[in-house]
């Protein structure tokens, strides 16, 4: 869950030096890829810890900021205006898409798998039953609730017209629908 905080106009002192380092005279000349790393590398893992919460997580952040810092603009920092802004709206970007895929992490659920019978369950029951309680897990649930009330639990078209809270003539024509489909699979006429 990420948020956004409103900033005051005037921001703490502790705020103000983890954003922009030190506090260090304007060099005339554009600092070297080294020099910059040097200095600022600190200050954005701080503030990249501020939003993800995890030192490792902001380590990275600001790793992957300054390769891709590294890699468009090589030594030539003279080319960007100022290179503090681009780091830091970098480094912040990084945070927001760190946030959001752990976001999408949290709400993936995997798919349920299928329960495996035991080897008892598979040795008690014939292949025919195996068969049969196959064919009853391809049915709809409908038709498997009043195949499974009807026929195991010998229930009456309207005990179960009840428990359902459905006519009789509904139980009536699904299990005639349901048996059908199960004739079928079963390869029975």
């Amino acid at each position: 869950m990420s948020f956004v905080l409103p900033l005051p106009i005037t921001l703490p002192r502790w705020m103000r030096r983890a954003i922009s380092g030190p506090a260090a005279a304007v060099p005339a000349a554009a600092p070297a890829i080294s020099e910059l790393y040097r200095q600022r590398r600190l200050p954005l893992v701080r503030m990249a810890v501020l939003m993800v919460d995890d030192p490792q997580t902001a380590e990275d952040i600001v790793q992957d900021v300054f390769t891709r810092f590294y890699r468009r603009y090589r030594a030539d920092l003279s080319a960007v205006a100022d290179p503090d802004a681009y780091l830091i709206s970098g480094v912040m970007n990084a945070a927001r898409s760190v946030l959001r895929r752990r976001q999408i992490a949290r709400a993936y659920l995997p798919p349920r798998r299928d329960p495996v019978p035991a080897a008892e369950e598979l040795a008690l029951l014939g292949a025919d039953n195996l068969e049969v309680i196959g064919a009853l897990g391809r049915l709809t649930a409908r038709q498997r609730q009043i195949v499974v009330l009807r026929y195991w639990s010998e229930m009456s078209e309207r005990e179960i017209a009840a428990t359902l809270r459905i006519s009789a003539g509904t139980v009536k024509s699904t299990a005639h629908r349901a048996l059908r489909v199960l004739r079928a699979q079963l390869g029975e006429k």
